[in-house]
This record gives C-alpha cells, structure tokens and sequence, in this order.
C-alpha cells in the first residue's frame, strides 16, 4: 500500500537520494528521459551491481519506480514534478565562500 509522505519525509528522502553523486547522475539522467538498467551503467560508467544498489536506494526513497516492459524493467522518476525540482536544484545559485568545502559533515552533521 502506498502512503503520502509529509513534507518533511520528502525532503528527507530527496536529500538522502542528492547525498550520492552516482544517484545524482542517476535522477539527472532519468530526468531526460526513463531508462533501462543496462543502458543506465553503460551511460555512467559503473557496473550493473553497483547500478541496481542506487536504483535500490532510490526506489526506497520513493523518488524513481520500475516500469515492467516484457522481460525487463524500465526505470522512471515516480513524478514528473522531480524533475522540475532537479532542474531548480541545478540551476540554483549558492551563496558559498571559495576556500569553504561542503564535502563531507562533521560529526555535528554540519559543512566543515
């Protein structure tokens, strides 16, 4: 059974999926057009293994589905407004000071 998630579940599991940069290419590519597993790892480079623990991921989220056609699986983002908000996402400009990095959180979950 499928449930609405709140507002703060959503963003949630959209920043859960955007901590990735391989699911980020994933949701970018998806976002042009739906895709097949195979095509997908051609596409990014990574192995077949390491694409279906993404797309895992990514399913969980909510954030993409699998499309059943015949005996394979298409994969698609679960609403065309992710895309919109991808292409805000991308395009947004940040406020942030050149000798600052935002790789990786500190233990109190912040920038460095």
């Amino acid at each position: 059974m499928l449930t609405a998630a709140t507002d703060i579940e959503v963003l949630t599991r959209f920043g859960r999926a955007l901590a990735d940069p391989i699911r980020c290419r994933l949701l970018l590519a998806l976002r042009r057009s739906p895709a097949h597993p195979a095509d997908l790892a051609d596409l990014l480079g990574i192995s077949r293994t390491r694409l279906s623990n993404h797309l895992a991921c990514l399913r969980d989220c909510g954030l993409v589905v699998a499309v059943p056609v015949g005996r394979r699986t298409r994969y698609e983002l679960a609403d065309a407004r992710l895309g919109h908000a991808l292409d805000g996402l991308a395009t947004t400009v940040l406020a942030v000071a050149a000798d600052r990095s935002c790789v990786e959180a500190d233990e109190k979950g912040c920038c460095p």
